[in-house]
């Protein structure tokens, strides 16, 4: 007899096979005999969510920071609409998560059943259609090839880097299919190897007799976490490397090849501007065009005279090389550069001094950001994973020169606020050994603050670092900074921890640069000691105070 097992059980064990090890989201009568399935057989550990929205937003924090896609389940209608705008994020800044939804039977959406959820005009297919927008795949699993549809979306999900969708009926969730696939994990999409040929020749003669080669990092290539690459690179005689502000520290910043953050006009050494708008040849790797990380569209070079490595595919001056992945098109960079000859000698490396030990003027003054990201930076350690939120956060952390070992992990391209608490929680699932430090503003906060609660009670220790500054800083700084609409609730922060279910964790407020200090000083002896402790703080600013990095953003939208 074939033997057989669930579409859902399928479905998990395919997730097992990629190496997933946590499932998102929320139950819904549409997915519970879904998640009966997938939870039952397999080793999956299920990490419920608040809301949709957060479970989404989890997910992709989880992808970014594990060598693999993630998945979260929602339920009909109500569920999978109010994580809409996650997975958007996570197509706008290529993150592989795979959205799950437990539909109604198949016969009641073919019979055109006025129910729950719907919008009782019989037509079950709006959803669908809303996902298609804004997803590499959208599909609705049928008992009749099942697994194949099921293996057609997750190679999508991998093979592209973008997010998928799988409508699960609620009889097919059940339904027996073979097993017999299983036996064979799925093979992630290769290279064409003829087309990679190609592109090495192209490349060799394109580069023929470069002496210097100067190459901006992207934060594509830490979706297919080509970071160690990126360290082989620097490694060759010849090679200066800048970073977008999304992949910041990729390389170690204290690096002699790194060149710092590029970002057009809003680049903050003029060298590291210079070096790339004036690079011949150039080198794109992994790199998004977006007005926000080309400094509003002011970048000096012309991407069509660079060597420009996407996702999956690869340009020598415009002439294009499709079925050629990033890791491989990067890998024949390395072997071309090692290749040349005669081989550069090094280069002359700018020298990076460690940054003084930062002094407020006034200890007792108030807190600034001119004091918060200094006070910060000596703080640090090296291999901490910094999560910063769009707007003041994310901005103030790119002043930062990071550790050796450190990532920062933000969401400038979609950047809607609210991402990163729930993205810290599956960031720190994927990588629970890491020191983590979360810098998120008050109005961001109030948006998801309902996932802190799982955050700090599932045996995981960030730090939580709360910018109060009243309200919207970033758009008060592009527009009407008196309007109503910049004002947000005040909260007694503070007592948010307990009253979301984690009384034990040590709460400290910062007031002045020397709080500030004394605080910081604290949570590092906790950790030193091994208390095992997150950590709440709430950092009080001024209104209208915001790094220049944004005050020149904001001047550039406005």
């Amino acid at each position: 007899m074939t033997a057989t097992v669930t579409v859902g059980t399928y479905l998990a064990r395919r997730l097992e096979q990629l190496g997933l090890r946590h499932l998102f989201g929320l139950p819904g009568d549409f997915n519970l005999g879904l998640l009966d399935e997938m939870l039952g057989g397999s080793g999956l550990r299920w990490v419920g969510s608040s809301n949709e929205l957060n479970a989404g937003y989890t997910a992709d924090g989880h992808a970014r920071l594990r060598r693999g896609p993630a998945a979260f389940v929602t339920t009909f209608g109500v569920g999978e609409l109010s994580a809409v705008n996650a997975t958007a994020g996570s197509r706008a800044e290529d993150v592989p998560v795979v959205h799950v939804v437990g539909l109604p039977a198949t016969r009641a959406m073919a019979e055109g059943a006025l129910l729950h959820h719907s919008l009782a005009d019989g037509d079950f297919g709006h959803f669908v259609r809303v996902a298609a927008e804004v997803s590499a795949s959208a599909v609705v699993v049928r008992t009749q090839n099942a697994g194949t549809a099921v293996d057609r979306a997750l190679l999508t999900a991998v093979g592209s880097s973008q997010p998928v969708y799988l409508g699960v009926p609620a009889d097919v969730a059940v339904a027996q299919v073979p097993a017999a696939p299983l036996a064979r994990p799925l093979r992630v999409l290769r290279s064409d190897p003829a087309v990679a040929e190609e592109f090495r020749e192209a490349l060799a003669e394109f580069l023929d007799g470069a002496q210097e080669v100067t190459v901006l990092a992207g934060p594509r290539l830490h979706r297919r976490h080509l970071e160690d690459r990126v360290r082989a690179l620097a490694a060759q005689n010849g090679v200066r490397i800048a970073t977008q502000s999304a992949s910041k520290a990729m390389l170690d910043e204290s690096h002699p090849a790194n060149l710092g953050v590029y970002a057009g006009t809003f680049t903050r050494d003029p060298e590291t501007r210079r070096r790339v708008d004036e690079a011949r040849p150039l080198v794109l790797a992994g790199v998004v065009m977006t007005d926000f990380l080309t400094g509003s569209f002011t970048h000096g070079f012309d991407p069509d005279a660079a060597v420009d490595l996407h996702l999956d595919h690869a340009r020598i001056a415009g002439a294009a090389f499709y079925g050629l992945f990033l890791e491989e098109s990067l890998r024949i960079l390395e072997e071309v550069l090692e290749a040349r000859s005669p081989r550069p000698a090094p280069l002359p490396r700018r020298a990076v001094a460690p940054a003084p030990e930062h002094v407020p003027a006034d200890p007792d003054g108030p807190l600034t950001h001119a004091d918060l990201w200094p006070l910060l930076q000596g703080w640090l350690t090296p291999g901490t994973l910094v999560v910063a939120e769009a707007g003041t956060s994310f901005y103030g952390a790119l002043e930062l020169t990071l550790p050796d070992g450190c990532d920062l992990l933000g969401q400038p391209v979609w950047s809607s606020i609210g991402y990163t608490l729930p993205a810290t929680l599956g960031a720190m699932l994927a990588a629970p050994e890491r020191e983590t430090v979360l810098v998120i503003g008050d109005g961001s906060a109030q948006l998801t603050i309902q996932e802190l609660g799982r955050l700090l009670t599932s045996g995981l220790t960030p730090t939580v670092l709360l910018v109060n500054n009243s309200g919207y800083t970033v758009e008060r700084a592009i527009r009407s900074p008196e309007a109503p609409y910049q004002d947000v609730v005040e909260w007694d922060w503070t007592r948010l921890p307990a009253a979301l279910g984690a009384p034990g964790t040590p709460v400290f407020q910062a007031r002045t640069p020397a709080d500030l200090v004394e605080v910081l000083a604290k949570v590092r002896a906790d950790r030193d000691s091994g208390g095992g402790h997150a950590h709440f703080v709430e950092l009080f600013l001024p209104r209208d105070d915001a790094p220049d990095s944004l005050v020149q953003l904001a001047r550039s939208v406005r």
